[in-house]
């Protein structure tokens, strides 16, 4: 068994009833597609479920896994600790996943937990897969501040982490899409909101993950996004895999893009491995422009210089400035 299925949901607190208070209705579209895409999870009957979410811990250079036996959160912050949700964690899976990733010394495991309770990114999909499937255990993982190419290499992980345990897993990738689609939205508007949540919309839509990589940070940042790196993870689990997409719906009515779609995975694919492809076209490309680089960088480049006579230059520079300061203090210039 490996990885079946996956969905790309938003986690607008609102969308729960008790923090919504009647809100909830103006995204009823939503509400819609998130009920159609957690029935899914149930047809497919997974035995783990693991939530990507923005919102769980966090490091700029490590993805933290949720170590434990279960965990528990609620809405307090958003005036509802009536509502929340409990989940048990798949223990197995999660050493698994952290003995995986040791052995080839990559950034992803247990260590550095600072908060144990679920975050909202974690509990609006549970609310809505809790409607209808409760039959197994969960997986918590969070982001990173690493490149997309690191988030889809430890999407990768993740499948070799199912398939060494015999698990049927299903992806929930949470992510709400731009923040600044509108001038009254909470974070304002930028002309990169819109174009984020088309261009996504577009690529999940169709599964074309390989787009995914070609997203610069720059514009995703501008974009105010916060879902990329957990798709991006979502379609790392996925690589190899033949995929039927689904895209269900997308809306902003507060200035936050909402977008929900669906993946099945249908067999093996070897025409889907996008992150060798990648970094196939990031070779080429390098290679490409020390071709048509200048003679002299090229001359700089193929000179082989060693760290010691790195240092002589670097005293040799700092030498110079000092004698030109004394100079000047002087009243020579």
């Amino acid at each position: 068994m490996a990885v079946i299925g996956g969905i790309m949901v938003p986690h607008p607190p609102l969308i729960v009833p008790e923090v919504g208070r009647g809100q909830e209705i103006l995204i009823k579209d939503t509400i819609k597609a998130y009920q159609e895409a957690a029935g899914m999870a149930a047809e497919l009957k997974p035995d783990t479920i693991v939530v990507i979410s923005p919102h769980a811990v966090m490091y700029a250079d490590y993805f933290h896994v949720s170590p434990g036996k279960k965990a528990r959160g609620d809405f307090g912050q958003f005036m509802a600790p009536q509502a929340g949700e409990e989940a048990v964690y798949d223990e197995a899976f999660v050493r698994e996943l952290d003995g995986l990733c040791g052995e080839d010394d990559f950034p992803m495991g247990t260590e550095g937990e600072r908060k144990k309770e679920l975050d909202h990114g974690t509990l609006v999909p549970l609310h809505f897969i809790h409607q209808h499937y409760r039959d197994y255990k969960l997986v918590r993982i969070g982001g990173s501040g690493l490149s997309f190419a690191h988030h889809y290499r430890a999407g990768r992980y993740i499948a070799i982490a199912a398939e060494n345990l015999g698990r049927r897993v299903f992806i929930v990738a949470s992510g709400d899409l731009s923040h600044k689609l509108r001038g009254d939205g909470p974070y304002g508007y930028s002309v990169q909101g819109p174009e984020y949540d088309e261009r996504i919309m577009d690529v999940m839509g169709k599964a074309e993950f390989g787009e995914l990589l070609a997203f610069s940070e720059s514009f995703c940042e501008k974009a105010g996004e916060c879902g990329h790196r957990g798709f991006t993870m979502m379609a790392g689990a996925m690589d190899g895999k033949a995929v039927m997409p689904r895209r269900l719906t997308y809306e902003g009515p507060f200035g936050v893009g909402y977008g929900i779609c669906t993946f099945r995975v249908t067999g093996d694919d070897d025409g889907r491995r996008f992150l060798e492809t990648y970094e196939s076209c990031r070779k080429e490309a390098c290679k490409k422009r020390r071709m048509e680089e200048d003679a002299y960088v090229s001359l700089a480049r193929a000179v082989p210089v060693s760290p010691e006579e790195l240092a002589k230059k670097a005293a040799e520079l700092v030498q110079i400035a000092r004698e030109y300061l004394r100079y000047v203090w002087t009243g020579n210039c």
